[in-house]
């Protein structure tokens, strides 16, 4: 087997920003050549997967800056400093973007989101047991999106059409679809 490991010989500090750190290394292969590696540091998020008693899951819709469009996603947050448990970025997050909180909570996965250049990890949860509160707790101020409650057959239209294209959302649709019959 051939060894695999980059040892990291220098890192280069290059921003730091309110969301992302941005790093270059410069690493050491394993036939001991050099190379550079471009990293961004994320401090990780949360996504919950919300099903309703009629089972449904929940979504946002929100324009994304970076790909300069609006999709529909699972309500999601960033893990913010000092919060060390991920169930109550989840909570918090839910009700924030959505105004529900739930009874029931079950971590489902945490994954990679771009592990060829970030070490951004998200812990996707599933919410069950949904109450809607009066309204939702404040959310960031330069947050804006729509709520959808959308049954299984809507969500995988909106994969089709584009509408939904990112990881932790088509993770999070193809968990409900397996899992349908347990809910």
């Amino acid at each position: 087997m051939k060894e695999l490991i980059e040892k990291t010989i220098a890192t280069e500090q290059v921003f730091n920003g309110r969301m992302i750190d941005l790093q270059i290394d410069t690493v050491s292969l394993p036939n001991g050549a050099t190379a550079t590696r471009e990293i961004i540091r994320h401090p990780g998020a949360v996504a919950i997967l919300a099903i309703t008693a009629d089972k449904k899951m929940i979504f946002v819709e929100q324009y994304r800056k970076p790909i300069d469009r609006v999709i529909f996603e699972i309500p999601a947050g960033k893990i913010d400093a000092g919060e060390i448990e991920h169930l109550l970025t989840a909570q918090r997050e839910l009700e924030e973007e959505t105004a529900y909180r739930a009874a029931n909570w079950q971590l489902l996965t945490a994954l990679y989101t771009a592990p060829g250049f970030a070490d951004e990890i998200i812990h996707i949860y599933e919410a069950r047991g949904l109450a809607r509160q009066e309204a939702p707790l404040a959310m960031d101020v330069d947050e804006f999106l729509n709520v959808h409650t959308l049954t299984l057959t809507e969500a995988k239209a909106l994969i089709g059409e584009g509408k939904i294209v990112d990881a932790k959302t088509v993770y999070a649709i193809q968990h409900f679809e397996l899992n349908y019959n347990n809910y």
